[in-house]
């Protein structure tokens, strides 16, 4: 398979309760109240609370979540501090 394709991005959330992420190249950060994450489509970021990352397969490109989902935004790539700032607000 060529590296140059991109791998197939979804996201799948069931019950505000558990996320399931595909596509996802890299994950900046997370704590309990946010996770941030580079996937094929864009900066992702997701907020909550009581938020774990259960699994995470960056060779398989995919990132389980759980915990209260509150919102997920994306962003395009921006300066350093663009990301960061928002998360921590």
């Amino acid at each position: 398979m060529d590296g140059k394709l991109q791998k197939p991005h979804h996201l799948i959330l069931d019950g505000r309760e558990r996320l399931l992420i595909s596509g996802v190249a890299d994950v900046e950060s997370f704590d309990e109240h946010g996770v941030v994450c580079k996937t094929t489509q864009g900066n992702l970021l997701v907020r909550g609370s009581g938020l774990r990352v259960d699994k995470l397969s960056l060779e398989g490109g995919e990132l389980s979540v759980e915990g209260k989902v509150d919102s997920m935004v994306y962003e395009d790539s921006a300066p350093s501090g663009g990301l960061w700032s928002r998360l921590f607000r």
